[in-house]
C-alpha cells in the first residue's frame, strides 16, 4: 500500500510540476515523474524479497526477475541524460541580456528604397518620368517566348 501511494504521489507531483510555468519546474516535474515510473516498473516485477537469480537452486519461483531491474537501470540512465540536457537548455536559454533586440532610444533606420541617391532619374533606372504619362500604365512590349 505504501509503494502504491508513493508512486501516486510522485507521478501526481511530477505532472503537476510539469504543467507549471518555468523551465526549472518542468525539470523538477520530469525528475519526479521518472522516479515514480521507475518505482512502478520495479513494483510490476514483484515487491516481495527473493533470492539472487544465480544461486544454488535456480528455481524460477524463488529467484528475482532481472528484467524489471534492467528496465529501471536503463530508464535511470536515460532520465539522467535528458535531465542534464534540459538543465543545459535552461541555463543557455535564460538570456536576460536582450540588448540586441531592443531599440536604443531611437527607431531603427531602414533605408528608404524609393529615395536612392545613386538614381538620378527618380524611377529606379527607368526612363525619366514624362509629365503627360504620370499615372498611366506602360505600353506592353514584345512578348518573349510563348505564342505571338
Amino acid at each position: 500500500m505504501a509503494l502504491a501511494l508513493t508512486v501516486g504521489v510522485l507521478i501526481g507531483g511530477g505532472v503537476f510540476m510539469m504543467l507549471r510555468r518555468g523551465m526549472i519546474r518542468l525539470i523538477i516535474g520530469f525528475i519526479l515523474l521518472s522516479h515514480g515510473v521507475n518505482l512502478l516498473i520495479m513494483a510490476a516485477g514483484g515487491i516481495d524479497r527473493r533470492g539472487e537469480p544465480l544461486g544454488a537452486s535456480p528455481d524460477p519461483a524463488t529467484t528475482a526477475d532481472p528484467l524489471p531491474q534492467a528496465f529501471v537501470l536503463t530508464a535511470i540512465v536515460i532520465a539522467f541524460a535528458i535531465t542534464m540536457y534540459m538543465l543545459v537548455l535552461a541555463v543557455s536559454g535564460d538570456d536576460d541580456d536582450d540588448t540586441d533586440l531592443e531599440l536604443t532610444g531611437r527607431e531603427m533606420e531602414t533605408p528608404d528604397l524609393m529615395d536612392d541617391p545613386a538614381d538620378s532619374t527618380g524611377t529606379h533606372g527607368d526612363a525619366p518620368e514624362d509629365p503627360d504619362r504620370v499615372g498611366t500604365r506602360p505600353e506592353p512590349g514584345p512578348r518573349r517566348g510563348g505564342r505571338a
